[in-house]
């Protein structure tokens, strides 16, 4: 029973001692980390807002206040380490090594915060454009150094890594996206009466885009027929519903010219004399 208790008095004195000696340093080391995480934090925070205040890009703003936090954490981290007394000098050279091998492992990782830098400094998209990349298209919600986050119609969430957008054909139409429709109708149906009743149904959607007029004409011909083409923009956030509200107006309104559509294969799919 004496040696544990012989045992137990030593650990007692060597952490008595340890506390005596280094107790103060620890505490302050601390209490640096903790003001130094704190102060970090506030100093991005107030980056971002620097930066709206300037009227600079959502974007470019929180990727200034994310590197700002970063950098001051990282001196925070180098002084409480320098006050335990530990060189940072080999944890560097260790880092540098460590990095270099797991760069192989993390090239697609990697990749996605190189191509977030890119996008962030060139800017192609904001916060709020509709842009549509690989069959893919929504309102940018949020721009990070790995991935984009787009919002669909239907509200879904879709995050696409930054390394698929880079290098890759991108369509920015800002807070709008276009429409383009082709309707066939009967070679002996008159194109303008066909143009001017789909023109006068277009007329009552206010969901239309006001600075560019839907664009109505003939786009091409085919064997017994006249394709008329059909060109509007619409918010993004309403694209498939005014879409089908416009198909469905236009339809009524062909019929009521008594105006013919025709299927691919040249057959009569509507007619209808006019509206007395």
């Amino acid at each position: 029973m004496e040696p544990e208790l012989q045992m137990i008095n030593s650990l007692i004195d060597t952490a008595t001692d340890f506390a005596i000696a280094y107790g103060m340093q620890i505490i302050g080391a601390l209490v640096v980390l903790l003001i130094g995480l704190k102060v970090a934090g506030f100093l991005g925070r107030r980056v971002v807002a620097l930066c709206e205040r300037r009227n600079i890009d959502i974007t470019l703003s929180r990727f200034a206040g994310n590197v700002t936090k970063i950098v001051l954490v990282a001196v925070v981290v180098i002084i409480t380490l320098s006050n335990f007394g530990i060189d940072i000098a080999p944890l560097v050279a260790l880092g540098g090594a460590a990095a270099f091998g797991v760069s192989f492992a993390v090239q697609g990782p990697l990749a996605n915060y190189g191509a977030g830098l890119v996008i962030i400094l060139t800017r192609p998209f904001t916060v709020g454009d509709t842009v549509q990349v690989q069959d893919v298209s929504g309102i940018v919600e949020e721009v990070t150094l790995a991935h984009t986050v787009l919002i669909g119609e239907d509200k879904e969430k879709i995050t696409i890594p930054n390394r698929k957008i880079v290098g890759e054909i991108l369509v920015n139409s800002d807070a709008h996206r276009i429409v383009e429709s082709q309707i066939v109708i009967a070679a002996d149906s008159d194109p303008e009466v066909a143009i001017q009743a789909i023109g006068k149904a277009l007329d009552g959607f206010p969901n239309l885009s006001g600075d560019e007029s839907p664009q109505i004409g003939i786009h091409d011909f085919s064997f017994g027929g006249i394709i008329l083409g059909l060109r509007y923009w619409v918010p993004s956030s309403r694209y498939y519903r005014t879409r089908y509200e416009v198909n469905r107006a236009a339809h009524k309104a062909l019929k009521d010219a008594g105006i013919r559509l025709l299927d691919a294969g040249g057959t009569t799919i509507l007619a209808s004399p006019p509206a007395a």
